[in-house]
């Protein structure tokens, strides 16, 4: 199903439970245009936590990912057009409601990357939770190189898939990774064929779209906090999200589907 997002910069599809989102600006490879962010913005907004919506995958038309902020548009960009606090403002929504809407997500979200993802464009990547590369894609912070220090959380974000050592290491110089290091750094989880790309994405995400939607929820809550709190809070954490979880229809029919030797049919509930 074809979902109107409101823009033509920005396609979406709902099938089988999973949102398909393009950046849809091939011949600028898909930067991030203010329309483009304004419709995915809402997109996420409306979406985001729908019942009929059990995984999220992102991608890109043509052959890239996304390059980005617009670089054409910031060349021509007039000081003075707004206060630096209504610059803050926008910017901040901007970056809370797209990577930071992803990352916030109780589903699983995977982002498909067909060819280069740069700066902005790497860390709406990184917000999602794996990521799959054509074998001819590549990745780059690439803000240093247009004297900027990096948004979207991208080092944050960055610092958590890859390390403290090699996000710095990537921040600093803007190092173009190809999809077989990325796989060896830990940046993405998949390379496939380039023809393959959606096939293998689609491959991944499918079962998790039908798949048991509130532990999905308690088990990001798990990973999120584990770099943030020590082992024995963690376990009674753990412990909480357990009994909780085991009192659940979910559990209880994978529970029963488990002795009778057939497959589960989670509800979300």
């Amino acid at each position: 199903m074809n979902i109107d997002t409101g823009s033509e910069e920005l396609l979406c599809d709902l099938t089988d439970r999973v949102l398909t989102v393009t950046l849809n600006r091939p011949a600028a490879r898909n930067a991030l245009s203010p329309d483009l962010m304004w419709a995915f913005r809402r997109v996420l907004a409306e979406y985001g936590n729908h019942p009929d919506v059990g995984g999220l995958v992102v991608t890109g038309a043509g052959s890239a990912f996304s390059s980005g902020g617009d670089v054409k548009r910031m060349a021509v960009r007039k000081d003075g057009e707004q206060t630096a606090e209504e610059k803050f403002s926008e910017m901040r929504a901007r970056h809370h409601e797209t990577a930071g809407a992803i990352r916030s997500l109780r589903i699983p979200s995977v982002a498909a990357i067909p060819g280069p993802a740069a700066g902005a464009g790497l860390a709406l990547a990184l917000s999602c939770d794996m990521r799959i590369a054509a074998d001819g894609a590549f990745m780059t912070t690439g803000y240093a190189r247009v004297g900027l220090p990096g948004d979207y959380g991208a080092a944050w974000l960055l610092t958590r898939v890859v390390g403290p050592g090699r996000a710095r290491e990537l921040m600093l110089t803007s190092e173009r990774v190809t999809a077989d290091r990325a796989l060896a750094i830990g940046l993405v989880n998949r390379v496939a064929p380039a023809d393959k790309l959606m096939e293998t994405t689609l491959e991944l995400i499918a079962p998790l779209a039908n798949g048991p939607r509130i532990a999905y929820g308690y088990i990001k809550d798990n990973l999120e906090e584990a770099l943030e709190i020590d082992h024995k809070t963690a376990i009674d954490r753990e412990a909480e999200r357990m009994l909780r979880s085991q009192s659940t229809h979910d559990h209880k029919e994978a529970a029963r589907a488990f002795v009778e030797k057939r497959a589960p049919k989670f509800e979300g509930r």
